[in-house]
């Protein structure tokens, strides 16, 4: 089925966000849908990061609406967006060095038994978790050392991947990716793009934040520019049109 003939997953209609005299979004409205990688595009101070972190329960609009599945959500928090099935990996990663990546999996959210305890009680299950991650892993076709050593050990393809996998397990509506191949070199970039599209192919709805144009033109389904607070276009990229998203970002299209 295809993207247009289902309800969106996601849609923002008409966001509007200030800090003081600063109106970062201005009536920003979009959609994403299930199945689909939706590109969101713009240079720095676009309002890309601000609209992202409307959607992830760091800041909350002024105005306009958050609808899930046609229905109208509060994003008071970022624990309330990940309640609600929104997952965001940042470009900082967020992962803990000394930790493994079970571990950061279920950091906060750690699977224990029994259940009929009151929760400070239970006992953890590592190895349930240590099994549910590796699985995980092993699905996504992430490839790493061991599953057993810290973070801190990993390139930094291998702690994106961490990032992105941790975020496939629980984000049942959305998965945001701001700048996942950042900082990378071309093969750890080449695994995250893979990892990217593995997340399409199961039927995650993904919103990708980059700078790398070719990595768009590969992945993404639909691109949305932002400028100067407003949504400016929406395309479908292509190699034919990557001269006219390039021109919305810089205000270059007239």
């Amino acid at each position: 089925m295809s993207a247009t003939a289902q309800s969106p997953v996601l849609a923002i209609k008409g966001a509007e966000k200030r800090f003081g005299a600063v109106h970062a979004l201005k009536g920003v409205s979009l959609e994403a849908y299930r199945g689909e990688v939706l590109a969101l595009l713009g240079d720095n101070g676009a309002g890309k990061s601000t609209l992202v972190k409307c959607i992830s329960g760091v800041h909350a609009l002024d105005a306009g609406e958050i609808l899930l599945d046609g229905e109208q959500v509060a994003l008071s928090s970022p624990a309330a967006a990940r309640r609600a099935g929104i997952e965001t990996v940042y470009q900082d990663l967020a992962l803990f060095d000394n930790l493994t990546p079970a571990q950061n999996f279920y950091c906060g959210r750690e699977i224990a038994f029994p259940s009929w305890l009151p929760a400070g009680l239970r006992f953890l299950s590592s190895r349930q978790m240590d099994r549910e991650a590796a699985a995980v892993l092993d699905r996504l076709k992430v490839k790493l050392p061991k599953l057993d050593a810290p973070v801190a050990l990993m390139s930094g393809g291998q702690r994106q991947a961490v990032a992105v996998a941790r975020a496939s397990v629980f984000a049942r509506k959305l998965v945001i990716l701001d700048e996942p191949t950042a900082a990378l070199g071309l093969r750890e970039s080449r695994k995250v793009l893979d990892l990217v599209a593995q997340l399409r192919a199961e039927g995650n709805a993904v919103i990708l934040i980059t700078h790398n144009m070719e990595h768009v033109i590969e992945l993404a389904d639909r691109a949305v520019v932002l400028r100067q607070g407003h949504k400016v276009g929406e395309l479908k990229p292509a190699r034919e049109n990557q001269q006219q998203l390039v021109a919305l970002i810089v205000g270059a299209e007239g």
